[in-house]
């Protein structure tokens, strides 16, 4: 059982109060894909260009992942530079050049159509999504759609469009209240579930998740971390942790307590992805210090 992550690649220019890096590993994609792989075989659907170092192309066939729906193009990667600071909450753009991704069109290979689970459409262009979700036809599994409040503002059609077409619909609380209008997250989350999708997980940062079902909710909280190093990219290893745990369930369909079981070790894929820049720790993460962190998770989150 497999996850298909479609999204962007990129690379990143990221500086904190602490320190500062370039040329790093960056894009929904790339986060998304690393962290399902801890539980899953992974596809990735995605576009980089001539300028894309060998050392991330490295990782992800390390990582074992599928990347025959990756396209390599003559044109510049995707890139990002961004400074956060003190407060880690608080992040200035300090520049975007879309390059190859600003005309791409993914293209999801055959290989991967036929090994797909669990369908991540890791946050893009809603239209973008629509493609992955085309080409797949009536098999895409159980589909996870990520999304940010620049598609809520340009592209709101599209992305209604979208919400009926998937199972799983994952964004911020900020971006929650803008979509539906209101203060309050928890109304967000309910009437988004009711634009379609059976599931709603509304983000919180650093006071973690929260899940929508059908009469069912469900509240977990962020692994307690010392110190962030840097948090670019924590959501969506959330997310990659999510959709490759549910593969790894071997299921045809997911029940509310999967979903709650899957957040939880999103949470501690995220929490390792702010210890580090980039996937840097991610990289390093065994099994074993993967489950040493669930466990201390899960006792903090125990009460009678």
């Amino acid at each position: 059982m497999s996850v298909l992550v479609s999204g962007s690649i990129a690379i990143d220019n990221v500086k904190t109060q602490k320190a500062e890096q370039e040329n790093l590993l960056g894009g929904s994609a790339s986060y998304a894909a690393i962290a399902a792989s801890f539980f899953s075989p992974v596809g990735m659907v995605a576009v980089v260009g001539h300028d894309f170092p060998v050392e991330h192309l490295d990782l992800f066939k390390k990582r074992n992942i599928n990347l025959e729906g990756v396209e390599f193009s003559s044109g510049e990667t995707f890139r990002w530079a961004g400074e956060y600071m003190e407060d880690m909450n608080d992040r200035e753009t300090l520049s975007v050049a879309l390059n190859v991704l600003e005309s791409w069109q993914p293209t999801v290979a055959e290989s991967q159509k036929t090994a797909t689970t669990v369908n991540l459409l890791a946050n893009s262009h809603p239209l973008n999504q629509h493609s992955v979700l085309d080409q797949l036809g009536d098999g895409p599994g159980f589909t996870i759609a990520d999304t940010m409040d620049l598609w809520i503002q340009i592209s709101r059609h599209e992305l209604e469009n979208l919400l009926k077409r998937i199972d799983l619909l994952v964004l911020n609380d900020s971006e929650a209240k803008l979509m539906m209008d209101t203060s309050n997250v928890v109304a967000a989350g309910h009437r988004l579930r009711e634009m379609g999708p059976k599931y709603v997980i509304i983000k919180k940062g650093e006071h973690g998740a929260m899940l929508f079902g059908e009469g069912e909710f469900f509240t977990c909280p962020a692994f307690p971390l010392h110190d962030v190093f840097d948090p670019t990219g924590a959501g969506d290893s959330f997310i990659g942790g999510v959709a490759g745990y549910l593969a790894s369930l071997g299921k045809s369909s997911y029940q509310f307590s999967d979903l709650t079981s899957g957040i939880a070790r999103g949470t501690i894929l995220a929490s390792f992805t702010c210890e580090s820049f980039s996937t840097h720790s991610l990289n390093d993460l065994t099994k074993e210090g993967f489950e040493a962190r669930l466990a201390a998770f899960r006792n903090y989150c125990t009460f009678a």
